[in-house]
Parts: C-alpha cells; structure tokens; sequence
C-alpha cells in the first residue's frame, strides 16, 4: 500500500499532512493467515464438504496464470475462477524452500514467512508481470503455504501470487490478468476509506464514519507527456484540477463551511517508471494539532436528481365532475 503524502488545502493555504497507511507488508501476512493453514475433518458422507475440500485442494496447486477467491475469513471455499472475474489472489509461480527448510524443520512464524514471500516470490512475481511492482503500487506478493501436516511431512512448495491489500490489511478485488493491471495505487471515486485510530483502514460505507472520501481519479500522463514531473509541479497541476472535480462531485459544496479540505496523492517516480500515472482526490478533514486525520461522517457526493414519474394531464373541472367544457 501507497504512503504517499496527501496535499491538503485549507482557507488558502497549503497543509502537508503524512497519511499513516499500513505497511504494503501487512497484505502478506494477511494472505499467509489465509494460507491453507487450517484443516478440517471432512465427514464424507456430506457431498457439499467434500465438493469444497476438494476445490480447496485444487486451488492450492493451481498452476501459475490462475486466479483464486474466496468469501470466509479462513478461506474455507477458496476455489479457482476466471481471472476476468474479481478474485483475491493470482498464482505467478511455485518455488520450492526445501534446500533452506529440510525435513524437520520447524515450520516459520508469521514474520519468517513475509521475509519468504518478499525473498523467493518478488522474482516470480516480476518475471509473470513482465515489469517490476510498483513499490507504492496496489499489487503485493503473497504466498500460499503447505498446512502444518503437509509442513511435517517435508512438503516445502509454495505457490508465489499478486494481491492488493488495503491500508488496514483486507484482501481487495481485482479484476482481469494481473498483467493487465494498472498499479497504481487508487481507488474508485465514491470510495470511503475508514479511519483506525489516526490511521487509514479499509474501504467502508460512506454514510458513516471514515477518514475520506476519493472525489476523482486523475491521470498525471494527462498532463505531464515527457516523463516523470517532480511533486512540485505535480502538486501545482493538481491543485487545480482536484479542485475543479471536487466542485463537480460535490456540486459546488463549499468544503471549508463543513471543517472539510481537499487532499491528493502524488507519484513517486519508482511508480511512474512501471506505468503508475494516476493519483486519487479526496476529501477529508485532520485534526486540530494537525497529528492525523479527523473522522468525517456522510458523503459529499452531491445528491442524485430523482426523476417521478410523468402524471397525466389533469382534466378541468368540468370535465373531471362530468360537465361539458366550454369551447374557446
């Protein structure tokens, strides 16, 4: 996940507040949590179970090109499924830790484990991309491992895949081919983000409490055609074109009157080097010492025109009680 800054302005003047957002790392440990470790005792007599376990199995030596997902907090219905659909996880290839892990070896804890997938699959990860990861991009290295009964049996194959976590560490949803992703780290607008103490947690609804809401995705290679543009000029251009579609977003909401400023991300040149171009406006509020972001409640989406239907031409008076009209 990005630690880009967001520009904030304010009465006039230009306040740089650091957004706290979690550690790109804490997606891995989240997929490792995931990982297969669990293990069930299937009653074979239920054939949904089995169709499950079995799925499960299946997805855990997919080979690389497959896209996996699932809906439990374990991932007890992880199943394989068209990459052009929203999934959580993307197999970039298998290596094999038994030269560092041999028979006996006691099975890695969880910080172990991210040094593992950040060592043996970044290189897969890469070469199945065809680029580098964006270091401040959505796409992140994860790894699917062995159950313990399979760890101590010697069974040291993993597979290596690409994932977007969140700032508050839950999987998020692509759709399509990780190679055909933009990484750039952006969220759609109407997207709130929550807020977790002073940090930035996951998406949430906007209606209640949150740490901003993402008005606009602007795309810097609109502006900038020769090559990465240094955060100065960045912030200048985008100072007025985030301003130009939060007016448009919120239909004219004069931001200040409601304690609310205007914020963007800007891009490392590390990102624009792999393609990462786009950046997020979005609204939000920071606290009185200026330590961190405020709670915002409510979206400030300007409200959706609700058309009734047509009603029919109503009748005279004279017509309605049965009266002939008068001619004119």
């Amino acid at each position: 996940m990005s630690d880009d800054d967001a520009r904030f302005r304010s009465n006039g003047g230009a306040l740089r507040t650091q957004l706290l957002m979690a550690a790109a790392a804490v997606g891995a440990i989240v997929a490792l949590a995931l990982s297969w470790v669990f293990s069930w005792q299937i009653e074979q007599e239920d054939p949904v179970l089995v169709a499950r376990e079995q799925a499960r199995q299946q997805a855990f030596q997919s080979p690389p090109g497959s896209c996996l997902t699932w809906s439990k907090p374990d991932a007890a219905d992880a199943r394989t499924i068209p990459c052009a659909e929203p999934h959580l996880f993307e197999v970039v290839g298998v290596v094999d830790i038994s030269d560092k892990f041999p028979q006996g070896a006691p099975s890695p804890d969880l910080t172990l484990w991210r040094h593992i997938a950040q060592e043996h699959c970044s290189e897969p990860a890469e070469k199945y991309l065809g680029t580098k990861l964006d270091p401040f991009g959505k796409l992140t290295v994860g790894l699917l491992r062995p159950p313990e009964t399979k760890w101590a049996e010697g069974d040291r194959q993993l597979r290596c895949g690409v994932q977007w976590a969140g700032p508050g560490g839950q999987l998020q949803p692509l759709t399509g081919p990780a190679k055909e992703l933009d990484q750039s780290m952006v969220w759609e607008p109407g997207t709130c983000l929550a807020l977790t103490g002073k940090t930035v947690g996951d998406p949430v609804d906007c209606a209640g409490p949150h740490a901003y809401e993402i008005v606009a995705t602007l795309d810097l290679k609109d502006r900038f055609k020769d090559g990465w543009p240094n955060q100065d000029d960045q912030q200048t251009w985008l100072d007025v074109e985030c301003n130009k579609a939060a007016d448009k977003y919120t239909g004219g909401v004069d931001l200040d009157e409601k304690g609310l400023i205007l914020g963007w991300d800007v891009r490392e040149q590390e990102s624009w080097d792999v393609g990462s171009t786009k950046v997020n406006c979005k609204v939000g509020a920071t606290l009185e010492d200026d330590s961190g972001l405020a709670v915002v409640k409510g979206s400030v989406k300007k409200a959706e025109k609700t058309t009734s239907p047509s009603k029919p031409a109503e009748s005279s008076g004279a017509e309605k009680s049965g009266e002939p009209g008068t001619g004119g």
